[in-house]
């Protein structure tokens, strides 16, 4: 029986159905293994776990406690949570002695439980401790790096992370601002952003890029997802599925970038005697791209800006077919 906590109620999840559907768990693969990398508030996993048969296993991850604390009221044998991130798959799947899977699912969002609660400091919106980690156990929360940083590297990574073009002026004032007291609240930050940043995008605040920035940067979101993704495409068996939904354009030209070296692979020159057989062959297909029906937006805002890539690893010798 699989039971998920309340918890489960406050977090819409994105493009559920979709998801899971592009797993294609059908015929002989129901009873293969499958990663759900960022277990969330667990409806993804939820879905899952209807669809597989009773020799299948499913393995999560999530750095959320909170996420551990829903994962730990499902009761089927089939599932495990691991408390970690998901670049730990491979080594969680030797410990457990498990070979290949049959597909790997990242929804790359964060939850509107962690959203919303003002204590994980991620959002401009609530007055709490300038966080922002995922995991609150490991690591340096943005207020400690907010104070010992150089300007420099706060303006590259606001810049960089953010897309903020007035990311000088705002690493500029927080460097001002943190010499005169501590920044420890997301209020403060958000106020000296609200200063510095005139000139406001239609609908958004002007802390919006800075806060994204440095989250991403606390919890190194970029640097795990590459590393991620290879090692999801490696554990892939044959025809297996690699499902990624990225919420911000940084992420989404990863996982673009990425599915794309597996599809369009270097050829020789042409003029060189070499066989068609033993041309380098495409390592996956894509299956599709989708964002959520204008439907799904409506109903859950937070929707709007999500894009889900899918691709299928190819046998060895196969050949890539881009859709």
């Amino acid at each position: 029986m699989t039971n998920l906590a309340v918890s489960e109620l406050q977090h819409t999840t994105v493009l559920l159905d979709e998801a899971v559907d592009a797993l294609a768990i059908e015929g002989q693969r129901i009873e293969g293994t499958y990663i759900d990398g960022t277990f969330g508030r667990g409806g993804h996993s939820g879905r899952i776990l209807e669809r597989l048969g009773a020799q299948a296993r499913l393995l999560a991850f999530d750095k959320d406690l909170q996420a551990i604390a829903t994962a730990n009221s499902i009761h089927d044998k089939r599932f495990e949570i691991v408390h970690d991130s998901f670049v730990t798959m491979d080594r969680a799947l030797t410990v457990r002695n498990m070979g290949e899977v049959a597909g790997v699912l990242l929804d790359l969002g964060i939850s509107s439980p962690q959203v919303d609660d003002a204590a994980r400091g991620f959002s401009f919106r609530f007055d709490g401790p300038l966080d922002m980690r995922m995991d609150t156990t490991r690591g340096m929360s943005a207020a400690q790096w907010l104070a010992t940083e150089s300007e420099q590297k706060i303006e590259k990574v606001i810049r960089e992370y953010g897309e903020e073009r007035f990311a000088f002026q705002v690493a500029k004032a927080i460097v001002a601002s943190r010499a005169v007291e501590p920044i420890s609240s997301t209020r403060q930050l958000a106020q000296i952003v609200a200063r510095t940043v005139k000139t406001r995008e239609k609908g958004k605040d002007p802390a919006t890029r800075t806060f994204q920035a440095i989250r991403i940067f606390v919890n190194q979101e970029l640097e795990e997802l590459e590393v991620g993704l290879d090692k999801a495409f490696r554990l892939l068996a044959p025809h297996g599925r690699l499902v990624v939904i990225s919420f911000h354009s940084l992420e989404d030209r990863i996982v673009k970038q990425f599915m794309a070296s597996k599809v369009n692979v270097p050829q020789p020159d042409r003029r060189l005697p070499i066989r068609s057989v033993d041309l380098p062959q495409a390592e996956m297909k894509l299956i599709k791209k989708m964002k959520p029906s204008d439907t799904e937006v409506a109903r859950n805002p937070r929707a709007r800006s999500a894009v889900m890539r899918v691709a299928e690893k190819l046998p060895s010798g196969a050949a890539g077919i881009a859709r």
